[in-house]
């Protein structure tokens, strides 16, 4: 059977107003139901207001059924930044996917968010929509998603006062598998708050996988994201360089 991280989803955790999750990083190729999933340890060093030191873990577990998927996701982060003491974040995301068309799936997702080097008390996230498969090649899919989520933020800026707005969220993905031990897999976001577009988001995430041994993935992803209004003391572009290990389960 083989195992990839897809990439396709819609809100993750990388900048104060910018965080957004490639969910399709939660999902996992497989033509039978049940359960199955991944566990990550991951290394990096990232830039934005300084330099940081980060180790992060991560637990994912996908149960699939007939034309229904559930993925639930929980990431645990400790950064370090220059000199100062280890600060962490925290991202739980749920995902229910209904495929009731070959190339056309429904889905619904809540998230829930902190980090404290970003200025986020708390980040609630809910949001429905469509996703479009766009090729019919197994080793080549790309795929398109048009999205509307509710968001309830807090920051700790002391200045940014608590947001209740709703944001749009399209995004273009696809996934390469140019042999059985490697495959790429990259996804662009464009989030603009329906009441004020000035508001905007937009996010690229990369990411190189390479099989090792057994269900022992090496994954190094490059991330970057740029927030046209982020909070107080961040700035509006951020990237992020990781490497880790990641291990596939049935």
């Amino acid at each position: 059977m083989k195992h990839l991280f897809f990439t396709l989803f819609i809100i993750s955790t990388i900048s104060a107003k910018a965080q957004v999750i490639n969910a399709e990083s939660l999902r996992k190729v497989s033509d039978t139901s049940g359960f199955s999933g991944s566990t990550g340890f991951d290394i990096s060093l990232q830039r934005d207001v300084n330099d940081k030191f980060s180790i992060e873990t991560n637990v994912n577990l996908q149960y699939k059924k007939n034309k229904h998927l559930v993925l639930l996701k929980n990431e645990i982060e400790f950064q370090k930044i220059e000199n100062s003491k280890f600060e962490n974040k925290g991202i739980q995301h749920l995902r229910y996917n209904y495929k009731f068309h070959p190339r056309i799936a429904f889905e619904f997702f809540a998230q829930a968010q902190y980090n404290k080097v970003s200025k986020i008390n708390f980040r609630g996230l809910t949001g429905i929509g469509p996703r479009f498969k766009l090729s019919k090649f197994e080793n080549y899919k790309f795929y398109l998603g048009t999205l509307v989520m509710y968001e309830h933020q807090e920051l700790s800026d002391d200045i940014t006062p608590m947001e209740r707005v709703f944001r749009a969220s399209a995004y273009f993905s696809f996934s390469l598998f140019p042999t059985e031990n490697i495959s790429v897999s990259s996804t662009t976001y464009y989030q603009p708050q329906l009441k004020d577009i000035k508001d905007y988001r937009v996010a690229t995430e990369t990411s190189l996988l390479i099989d090792l041994y057994r269900n022992f993935t090496f994954k190094t992803t490059y991330t970057f994201t740029f927030d046209a209004s982020p909070a107080i003391g961040i700035p509006n572009s951020q990237y992020n360089l990781s490497s880790g290990i990641v291990y596939f389960f049935d």
